[in-house]
Protein backbone atom coordinates (compact mmCIF):
# COMPACT_ATOMS: atom_id res chain seq x y z
CA UNK A 1 0.00 0.00 0.00
CA UNK A 2 1.45 3.36 -0.64
CA UNK A 3 2.26 4.97 2.24
CA UNK A 4 2.07 8.82 1.22
CA UNK A 5 -2.24 7.93 -0.30
CA UNK A 6 -3.10 6.11 2.97
CA UNK A 7 -1.51 9.67 4.62
CA UNK A 8 -3.58 11.45 2.47
CA UNK A 9 -6.43 9.45 2.62
CA UNK A 10 -6.32 9.37 6.59
CA UNK A 11 -5.63 13.55 6.72
CA UNK A 12 -8.38 14.13 4.64
CA UNK A 13 -10.88 12.28 6.41
CA UNK A 14 -9.45 13.33 9.92
CA UNK A 15 -9.96 17.02 8.54
CA UNK A 16 -14.01 16.96 7.95
CA UNK A 17 -15.92 16.89 11.36
CA UNK A 18 -18.98 15.84 9.43
CA UNK A 19 -17.68 12.25 7.90
CA UNK A 20 -15.84 12.06 11.50
CA UNK A 21 -19.97 12.33 13.43
CA UNK A 22 -20.63 9.91 10.83
CA UNK A 23 -17.83 7.38 11.54
CA UNK A 24 -18.47 7.50 15.22
CA UNK A 25 -22.25 7.27 15.48
CA UNK A 26 -21.71 3.60 12.86
CA UNK A 27 -18.54 2.88 15.27
CA UNK A 28 -20.37 3.13 18.10
CA UNK A 29 -23.41 0.60 16.77
CA UNK A 30 -20.60 -2.33 17.89
CA UNK A 31 -21.31 -4.15 14.60
CA UNK A 32 -19.06 -6.87 13.55
CA UNK A 33 -16.16 -6.30 10.65
CA UNK A 34 -17.80 -2.74 10.43
CA UNK A 35 -17.41 -0.33 7.69
CA UNK A 36 -18.59 3.16 5.70
CA UNK A 37 -17.70 2.79 1.84
CA UNK A 38 -18.57 3.65 -1.82
CA UNK A 39 -19.43 7.00 -2.19
CA UNK A 40 -18.99 8.25 1.21
CA UNK A 41 -15.31 7.66 0.46
CA UNK A 42 -14.64 8.07 -3.54
CA UNK A 43 -16.99 11.04 -3.04
CA UNK A 44 -14.74 12.69 -1.03
CA UNK A 45 -11.45 12.52 -2.70
CA UNK A 46 -12.93 13.36 -6.03
CA UNK A 47 -14.13 16.64 -4.45
CA UNK A 48 -11.27 17.17 -2.67
CA UNK A 49 -8.99 16.58 -6.16
CA UNK A 50 -11.38 18.94 -7.88
CA UNK A 51 -11.83 21.49 -4.72
CA UNK A 52 -15.17 21.30 -4.73
CA UNK A 53 -17.75 21.50 -1.34
CA UNK A 54 -19.25 17.71 -0.64
CA UNK A 55 -21.33 16.52 -3.61
CA UNK A 56 -24.79 15.32 -3.08
CA UNK A 57 -24.51 11.74 -1.97
CA UNK A 58 -27.28 8.82 -2.62
CA UNK A 59 -26.62 7.39 0.74
CA UNK A 60 -24.13 6.63 3.34
CA UNK A 61 -23.39 2.88 2.67
CA UNK A 62 -22.70 1.07 5.53
CA UNK A 63 -21.09 -2.29 5.32
CA UNK A 64 -20.78 -5.14 7.95
CA UNK A 65 -20.36 -9.19 8.22
CA UNK A 66 -22.17 -11.19 11.00
CA UNK A 67 -22.38 -14.56 10.53
CA UNK A 68 -25.23 -14.81 12.74
CA UNK A 69 -27.53 -12.00 10.93
CA UNK A 70 -29.14 -13.53 8.48
CA UNK A 71 -31.70 -11.38 7.00
CA UNK A 72 -32.87 -8.19 5.79
CA UNK A 73 -34.84 -7.22 8.60
CA UNK A 74 -31.19 -7.33 10.50
CA UNK A 75 -29.96 -4.28 8.20
CA UNK A 76 -33.53 -2.25 8.17
CA UNK A 77 -33.26 -2.30 12.49
CA UNK A 78 -29.76 -1.00 12.01
CA UNK A 79 -30.50 1.51 9.28
CA UNK A 80 -33.60 2.77 11.86
CA UNK A 81 -31.56 2.85 14.79
CA UNK A 82 -29.49 5.00 12.20
CA UNK A 83 -32.01 6.64 11.21
CA UNK A 84 -33.17 7.59 15.07
CA UNK A 85 -29.80 8.85 15.44
CA UNK A 86 -29.21 11.30 12.39
CA UNK A 87 -32.90 11.16 10.24
CA UNK A 88 -31.13 13.64 7.66
CA UNK A 89 -29.20 11.30 5.99
CA UNK A 90 -30.26 8.11 3.82
CA UNK A 91 -28.49 5.21 5.52
CA UNK A 92 -28.21 1.73 3.82
CA UNK A 93 -26.93 -1.17 5.77
CA UNK A 94 -25.61 -4.65 4.55
CA UNK A 95 -24.24 -7.37 6.00
CA UNK A 96 -21.89 -8.75 3.61
CA UNK A 97 -22.09 -12.18 4.65
CA UNK A 98 -25.34 -13.13 2.75
CA UNK A 99 -24.64 -9.91 -0.12
CA UNK A 100 -22.65 -13.15 -1.89
CA UNK A 101 -26.54 -14.59 -3.23
CA UNK A 102 -27.86 -11.09 -4.48
CA UNK A 103 -24.84 -10.92 -6.90
CA UNK A 104 -23.92 -14.66 -7.96
CA UNK A 105 -20.48 -14.69 -5.87
CA UNK A 106 -19.08 -17.69 -3.85
CA UNK A 107 -19.73 -16.62 -0.16
CA UNK A 108 -17.62 -13.16 1.16
CA UNK A 109 -15.21 -14.24 3.81
CA UNK A 110 -15.29 -10.90 5.43
CA UNK A 111 -15.78 -6.89 4.32
CA UNK A 112 -12.58 -6.61 2.61
CA UNK A 113 -13.41 -9.48 0.35
CA UNK A 114 -16.84 -8.47 -0.44
CA UNK A 115 -15.91 -4.83 -1.51
CA UNK A 116 -13.32 -6.31 -3.91
CA UNK A 117 -16.38 -7.85 -5.66
CA UNK A 118 -17.73 -4.06 -5.86
CA UNK A 119 -18.10 -2.24 -9.61
CA UNK A 120 -15.43 0.13 -9.17
CA UNK A 121 -11.63 0.09 -8.26
CA UNK A 122 -12.15 3.83 -6.79
CA UNK A 123 -15.74 2.63 -5.35
CA UNK A 124 -14.06 -0.58 -3.50
CA UNK A 125 -12.48 1.18 -0.77
CA UNK A 126 -14.01 1.51 2.82
CA UNK A 127 -13.14 3.11 6.34
CA UNK A 128 -13.88 3.26 9.82
CA UNK A 129 -12.83 5.15 13.03
CA UNK A 130 -11.79 2.73 15.67
CA UNK A 131 -12.02 3.05 19.37
CA UNK A 132 -8.88 5.45 19.78
CA UNK A 133 -10.39 7.81 17.28
CA UNK A 134 -7.77 6.56 14.77
CA UNK A 135 -9.03 6.45 10.55
CA UNK A 136 -8.57 2.65 9.17
CA UNK A 137 -9.25 1.29 6.09
CA UNK A 138 -9.62 -1.43 3.47
CA UNK A 139 -8.78 -1.09 -0.39
CA UNK A 140 -8.18 -4.42 -1.95
CA UNK A 141 -7.26 -2.38 -4.90
CA UNK A 142 -5.00 -0.22 -3.59
CA UNK A 143 -5.57 3.84 -3.26
CA UNK A 144 -3.71 5.08 -6.82
CA UNK A 145 -7.03 5.05 -8.92
CA UNK A 146 -9.12 6.80 -5.92
CA UNK A 147 -6.48 9.81 -5.74
CA UNK A 148 -5.36 9.42 -9.90
CA UNK A 149 -9.29 10.19 -10.68
CA UNK A 150 -8.99 6.57 -12.64
CA UNK A 151 -12.80 4.93 -12.99
CA UNK A 152 -11.96 1.31 -13.88
CA UNK A 153 -13.87 -1.84 -13.51
CA UNK A 154 -12.84 -4.33 -10.37
CA UNK A 155 -11.56 -8.18 -11.94
CA UNK A 156 -14.38 -9.41 -10.50
CA UNK A 157 -17.28 -6.86 -12.21
CA UNK A 158 -19.48 -7.47 -15.15
CA UNK A 159 -18.33 -5.45 -18.09
CA UNK A 160 -21.78 -4.25 -19.47
CA UNK A 161 -23.27 -3.18 -15.99
CA UNK A 162 -20.01 -1.27 -15.10
CA UNK A 163 -20.82 0.90 -18.19
CA UNK A 164 -24.53 1.05 -17.66
CA UNK A 165 -23.57 2.57 -14.31
CA UNK A 166 -20.91 5.10 -15.52
CA UNK A 167 -24.09 6.44 -18.13
CA UNK A 168 -26.48 6.70 -14.93
CA UNK A 169 -24.02 8.44 -12.64
CA UNK A 170 -23.31 10.65 -14.97
CA UNK A 171 -19.81 11.18 -12.92
CA UNK A 172 -17.85 12.94 -15.61
CA UNK A 173 -20.48 16.33 -14.81
CA UNK A 174 -19.36 16.51 -11.46
CA UNK A 175 -15.77 15.60 -11.44
CA UNK A 176 -14.48 16.49 -15.19
CA UNK A 177 -10.85 15.58 -14.27
CA UNK A 178 -12.04 11.59 -14.06
CA UNK A 179 -10.56 9.19 -16.58
CA UNK A 180 -12.93 6.24 -17.78
CA UNK A 181 -11.47 2.88 -18.57
CA UNK A 182 -12.98 -0.07 -20.30
CA UNK A 183 -15.94 2.60 -20.90
CA UNK A 184 -17.70 3.59 -24.52
CA UNK A 185 -19.52 6.46 -24.69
Amino acid sequence: MNFNLSTQLTSIIENDPWMLTILKIVRDLNLTDCWIGAGFVRNKIWDYKHNKERALLNDIDVIYFDNNSFTKNDDFIIEAKLTSIKSNLNWSVKNQFRMHTRNGHPPYKNCEHAISFWPETATSIAIRINTNNKIEFIAPYGLSDLFNLIVKPTPNFNLTIYRKRINEKSWKKVWPQLSFYNYIE
